[in-house]
Protein backbone atom coordinates (compact mmCIF):
# COMPACT_ATOMS: atom_id res chain seq x y z
CA UNK A 1 0.00 0.00 0.00
CA UNK A 2 1.28 3.92 -0.52
CA UNK A 3 1.15 5.89 2.22
CA UNK A 4 -2.01 7.42 2.46
CA UNK A 5 -2.27 10.77 4.09
CA UNK A 6 -6.18 10.51 4.96
CA UNK A 7 -9.40 9.61 3.98
CA UNK A 8 -10.22 12.54 2.36
CA UNK A 9 -7.70 12.92 0.08
CA UNK A 10 -7.89 9.17 -0.41
CA UNK A 11 -11.89 9.60 -1.24
CA UNK A 12 -11.41 13.28 -3.13
CA UNK A 13 -8.30 14.00 -4.58
CA UNK A 14 -9.85 16.91 -6.80
CA UNK A 15 -12.11 18.24 -3.86
CA UNK A 16 -10.54 20.07 -1.12
CA UNK A 17 -11.86 18.53 2.14
CA UNK A 18 -13.97 21.00 3.60
CA UNK A 19 -15.77 21.19 0.45
CA UNK A 20 -17.35 17.51 1.24
CA UNK A 21 -18.28 18.65 5.09
CA UNK A 22 -21.84 18.71 6.36
CA UNK A 23 -22.59 21.08 7.47
CA UNK A 24 -20.25 23.78 6.46
CA UNK A 25 -20.78 25.05 9.91
CA UNK A 26 -22.87 23.74 13.64
CA UNK A 27 -26.46 24.63 13.15
CA UNK A 28 -30.21 23.71 13.79
CA UNK A 29 -31.81 21.35 11.91
CA UNK A 30 -34.65 23.91 11.16
CA UNK A 31 -31.11 26.10 8.98
CA UNK A 32 -31.26 23.22 6.46
CA UNK A 33 -33.15 22.52 3.45
CA UNK A 34 -34.54 19.04 3.45
CA UNK A 35 -32.48 18.34 0.20
CA UNK A 36 -29.09 19.81 1.56
CA UNK A 37 -29.62 16.99 4.62
CA UNK A 38 -30.49 13.98 2.75
CA UNK A 39 -27.07 12.16 1.69
CA UNK A 40 -27.03 9.69 -0.43
CA UNK A 41 -23.40 9.31 -1.17
CA UNK A 42 -21.73 6.50 1.14
CA UNK A 43 -18.78 8.57 1.66
CA UNK A 44 -20.34 11.68 2.65
CA UNK A 45 -22.58 9.38 4.66
CA UNK A 46 -20.01 8.09 6.54
CA UNK A 47 -17.27 11.04 6.59
CA UNK A 48 -20.30 13.17 8.27
CA UNK A 49 -21.95 10.69 10.69
CA UNK A 50 -21.73 12.05 14.19
CA UNK A 51 -22.85 10.82 17.53
CA UNK A 52 -25.69 12.52 18.75
CA UNK A 53 -26.95 13.00 22.39
CA UNK A 54 -29.70 15.60 22.33
CA UNK A 55 -32.98 14.88 19.74
CA UNK A 56 -35.89 16.79 18.88
CA UNK A 57 -39.25 15.27 20.07
CA UNK A 58 -40.39 15.29 16.57
CA UNK A 59 -42.08 11.92 15.29
CA UNK A 60 -39.56 9.63 13.16
CA UNK A 61 -41.24 8.94 9.92
CA UNK A 62 -42.95 5.50 9.54
CA UNK A 63 -40.78 5.43 5.97
CA UNK A 64 -37.56 6.49 7.56
CA UNK A 65 -37.44 3.55 9.81
CA UNK A 66 -38.32 1.21 7.18
CA UNK A 67 -35.50 2.54 5.17
CA UNK A 68 -33.32 1.75 8.55
CA UNK A 69 -34.54 -1.67 9.05
CA UNK A 70 -34.00 -2.76 5.16
CA UNK A 71 -30.77 -1.33 5.70
CA UNK A 72 -30.24 -3.64 8.55
CA UNK A 73 -31.41 -6.81 6.58
CA UNK A 74 -29.00 -6.18 4.14
CA UNK A 75 -25.78 -6.61 6.29
CA UNK A 76 -23.24 -9.01 5.89
CA UNK A 77 -23.88 -12.04 8.30
CA UNK A 78 -22.37 -15.57 8.74
CA UNK A 79 -23.70 -17.85 6.29
CA UNK A 80 -26.31 -15.24 5.36
CA UNK A 81 -28.73 -16.87 8.08
CA UNK A 82 -28.86 -13.28 10.03
CA UNK A 83 -28.29 -14.33 13.47
CA UNK A 84 -29.46 -11.48 15.41
CA UNK A 85 -33.27 -9.66 16.05
CA UNK A 86 -33.97 -6.03 16.71
CA UNK A 87 -36.48 -5.29 18.88
CA UNK A 88 -38.07 -1.37 17.97
CA UNK A 89 -38.90 -0.24 21.94
CA UNK A 90 -41.59 2.30 21.56
CA UNK A 91 -43.51 1.72 25.39
CA UNK A 92 -42.17 4.93 27.39
CA UNK A 93 -41.91 2.76 30.54
CA UNK A 94 -39.46 0.38 28.95
CA UNK A 95 -37.39 2.99 27.32
CA UNK A 96 -36.77 4.42 31.02
CA UNK A 97 -36.28 0.71 32.20
CA UNK A 98 -33.50 0.65 29.36
CA UNK A 99 -32.16 4.15 30.65
CA UNK A 100 -31.56 2.73 34.15
CA UNK A 101 -29.70 -0.74 32.10
CA UNK A 102 -27.49 1.50 29.85
CA UNK A 103 -26.05 3.48 33.43
CA UNK A 104 -28.29 5.98 33.40
CA UNK A 105 -27.59 7.42 30.24
CA UNK A 106 -30.83 9.67 29.61
CA UNK A 107 -30.89 9.71 25.36
CA UNK A 108 -31.72 6.36 25.82
CA UNK A 109 -35.29 7.89 26.05
CA UNK A 110 -34.89 8.77 22.11
CA UNK A 111 -37.91 8.77 19.46
CA UNK A 112 -36.72 5.78 18.44
CA UNK A 113 -35.07 3.02 20.17
CA UNK A 114 -33.58 -0.15 18.88
CA UNK A 115 -32.52 -2.73 20.63
CA UNK A 116 -29.68 -5.21 18.77
CA UNK A 117 -29.92 -9.08 20.31
CA UNK A 118 -28.09 -12.09 19.03
CA UNK A 119 -29.63 -14.84 17.80
CA UNK A 120 -27.45 -17.87 17.42
CA UNK A 121 -30.06 -20.22 17.07
CA UNK A 122 -30.43 -18.52 13.75
CA UNK A 123 -26.96 -19.50 12.52
CA UNK A 124 -27.50 -23.39 10.95
CA UNK A 125 -23.65 -23.70 10.57
CA UNK A 126 -21.68 -26.72 12.19
CA UNK A 127 -19.29 -25.28 14.41
CA UNK A 128 -19.22 -25.07 18.14
CA UNK A 129 -21.73 -23.06 20.35
CA UNK A 130 -19.41 -20.37 21.12
CA UNK A 131 -18.37 -20.15 17.29
CA UNK A 132 -21.73 -19.85 16.76
CA UNK A 133 -22.37 -16.70 19.28
CA UNK A 134 -19.34 -14.94 18.13
CA UNK A 135 -20.65 -14.85 15.04
CA UNK A 136 -24.10 -13.89 16.32
CA UNK A 137 -23.06 -11.23 17.88
CA UNK A 138 -20.58 -9.93 14.50
CA UNK A 139 -24.38 -10.19 12.92
CA UNK A 140 -26.07 -7.81 15.24
CA UNK A 141 -22.97 -5.44 15.36
CA UNK A 142 -23.13 -5.19 11.56
CA UNK A 143 -26.50 -4.97 11.35
CA UNK A 144 -26.70 -1.85 13.99
CA UNK A 145 -23.86 -0.37 12.18
CA UNK A 146 -25.71 -0.20 8.74
CA UNK A 147 -29.20 0.95 10.64
CA UNK A 148 -26.72 4.01 11.69
CA UNK A 149 -25.56 5.00 8.39
CA UNK A 150 -29.24 4.70 6.66
CA UNK A 151 -30.20 6.96 9.69
CA UNK A 152 -27.95 9.67 8.87
CA UNK A 153 -28.48 9.54 5.24
CA UNK A 154 -32.21 10.28 5.97
CA UNK A 155 -31.27 13.66 7.86
CA UNK A 156 -31.62 11.83 11.50
CA UNK A 157 -28.84 11.29 14.07
CA UNK A 158 -28.74 8.58 16.06
CA UNK A 159 -25.77 7.43 19.54
CA UNK A 160 -24.77 3.56 19.51
CA UNK A 161 -25.18 2.67 23.22
CA UNK A 162 -22.47 -0.32 24.20
CA UNK A 163 -22.28 0.15 27.84
CA UNK A 164 -25.36 -2.04 29.00
CA UNK A 165 -26.09 -4.12 31.94
CA UNK A 166 -27.30 -6.88 29.28
CA UNK A 167 -29.71 -8.49 31.85
CA UNK A 168 -31.50 -5.72 32.40
CA UNK A 169 -31.65 -5.03 28.98
CA UNK A 170 -33.11 -8.56 28.52
CA UNK A 171 -35.51 -7.83 31.59
CA UNK A 172 -36.99 -4.63 30.41
CA UNK A 173 -37.63 -6.14 26.94
CA UNK A 174 -38.74 -9.22 27.86
CA UNK A 175 -36.52 -11.23 26.15
CA UNK A 176 -34.03 -14.54 26.74
CA UNK A 177 -31.45 -13.37 23.57
CA UNK A 178 -28.78 -11.15 24.70
CA UNK A 179 -28.00 -7.52 23.43
CA UNK A 180 -25.19 -6.43 21.97
CA UNK A 181 -26.30 -2.74 21.78
CA UNK A 182 -28.74 -0.22 21.53
CA UNK A 183 -29.30 2.69 19.07
CA UNK A 184 -31.27 5.45 20.07
CA UNK A 185 -32.53 7.53 16.53
CA UNK A 186 -34.43 11.22 16.12
CA UNK A 187 -33.65 14.69 14.80
CA UNK A 188 -30.77 16.16 15.97
CA UNK A 189 -30.73 19.93 18.00
CA UNK A 190 -28.39 20.72 16.15
CA UNK A 191 -26.36 18.87 13.70
CA UNK A 192 -22.78 18.14 14.52
CA UNK A 193 -19.55 18.44 12.48
CA UNK A 194 -17.49 15.36 11.96
CA UNK A 195 -14.70 15.13 14.54
CA UNK A 196 -10.77 14.61 12.95
CA UNK A 197 -9.57 11.40 12.59
CA UNK A 198 -6.58 9.47 12.40
CA UNK A 199 -4.60 9.35 9.05
CA UNK A 200 -4.77 6.07 7.48
CA UNK A 201 -1.14 6.27 7.20
CA UNK A 202 -1.44 6.14 11.43
CA UNK A 203 -4.48 3.94 11.38
CA UNK A 204 -3.11 1.33 9.30
CA UNK A 205 -0.24 -1.27 9.92
CA UNK A 206 1.62 -2.70 6.72
CA UNK A 207 2.55 -6.47 7.34
CA UNK A 208 4.80 -7.31 3.86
Amino acid sequence: MSNPKDIFNRLFKEIHPQDRLFPKSEKGIGDFESEEILNTNIYNVMLNRRSQRKFESKYVEDWKLDIIFAAADTAPTAGGFQGFEIFHIKNHGIKIKLVMAANNQPYVNAPVVLVFCMNPSRVKMKFPSDTLKKFSIQDATLAAAYAQLAAHSLGLSSIWIGMIDEIKVMEAIGTNLFPSSILCIGYPKKILQPKPKRTLSELIQVIE
